[in-house]
């Protein structure tokens, strides 16, 4: 990670710095976040990314904020309810798929499922932010009283009775494996060893308009990477195939942490620009070129017309290894 730099040096504001972990616990953090960030991608389901669309990460990010809760948990919520609803396809598909029947036969299965998906899905997001507002130590819980108050006033009718079953459900569901690390823990944890490598930053500006910027690539998700695999190909009608290799991509949190904070800086300091994808190119091996073509993705949303390409070709060459696509 290089060597440390005095606190007085790592910042030119006075608000807060990311200079309180020893380099130890680190170090040891982005290896942990690192692996289990591969791992997932590793096993990841043909359905990642089908519960993320915007009007349900829109539901959980409004609740959160009605319920006052941190930043942290809108994300663990949107995650946990995303690999619940997937876990809970594939048992249900599993339960009435087995037989091999006519396609009548099948759609009328998937018919089924999609209609009990349906039945209990607001009651199931409801669990998912209530379990990950437990899992933050410093806020405040969400009640089952707060929980069936909110159901209630969309005409709801469960008893308390059928919230802990439901919560139950989601837990049973994905082992217990709830607490799991979101992309602001990945934002966070880069932005420390950016200050511990040196890198001049406004601290809490930066951090405040990474966490607005990965709200915005939740809320803007597909058209994002929609752009972002079209500039990756060079090419405007992606085949099934290049879509189907682009999933990793699209819930690699990992590069979803370094396009954020590479966007932040971007817009915040760009003068710091080029030094900041040099710093984030060495500490996690992607290469220069995709984080340039993920800012690109992102301004471009965000202005709504192209970015000019002076910066390209600043950015190093492409590294076959870590292009976000490879080479046809």
């Amino acid at each position: 990670m290089g060597s440390p730099v005095p606190p007085e040096r790592r910042s030119r504001d006075s608000g807060p710095v990311f200079s309180g972990v020893a380099p130890e616990i680190i170090e040891d953090t982005l290896i942990h976040l690192a692996t289990e960030n591969e791992q997932y991608l590793s096993e990841l389901p043909e359905q990642a990314g089908y519960f993320k669309e915007t009007r349900i990460v829109e539901f959980i990010f409004l609740l959160a904020e009605k319920w006052r809760l941190d930043q942290s948990t809108r994300y663990q919520a949107v995650e946990l309810l995303e690999r619940f609803m997937i876990k809970q396809v594939e048992q249900m598909c599993d339960d009435r798929g087995n037989t091999k029947g006519r396609d009548q036969g099948q759609r009328s299965s998937w018919s089924s499922v999609r209609d009990q998906i349906a039945s209990t899905f607001v009651l199931r997001l409801v669990s998912c932010v209530q379990l990950a507002s437990k899992l933050s130590l410093h806020y405040s819980r969400v009640t089952s009283d707060t929980a069936l108050k909110f159901l209630q006033s969309l005409k709801y009718s469960y008893t308390k009775q059928e919230l802990l079953e439901s919560e139950l459900a989601v837990l049973n569901t994905l082992h217990f494996h709830i607490n799991v690390s979101t992309p602001l823990a990945y934002v966070e944890l880069l932005l420390e060893v950016l200050g511990y490598n040196g890198c001049l930053l406004p601290a809490k500006p930066l951090h405040q308009l990474c966490v607005q910027l990965l709200d915005f690539c939740y809320l803007t998700r597909e058209t994002i990477y929609d752009t972002l695999l079209k500039v990756a190909i060079e090419n405007s009608t992606p085949s099934k195939l290049q879509i189907a290799k682009f999933l990793t991509v699209k819930e690699d949190f990992m590069l979803l942490a370094v396009g954020v904070i590479s966007t932040g800086v971007f817009i915040l300091t760009p003068g710091h620009w080029e030094q900041v994808v040099e710093h984030l190119n060495c500490i996690t091996g992607i290469s220069p070129q995709s984080i340039l073509e993920f800012s690109y993705a992102v301004v471009r949303r965000i202005v709504g017309s192209p970015t000019p390409e002076q910066h390209r070709g600043n950015c190093g060459t492409k590294s076959p290894e870590h292009r976000i696509l490879p080479q046809k």
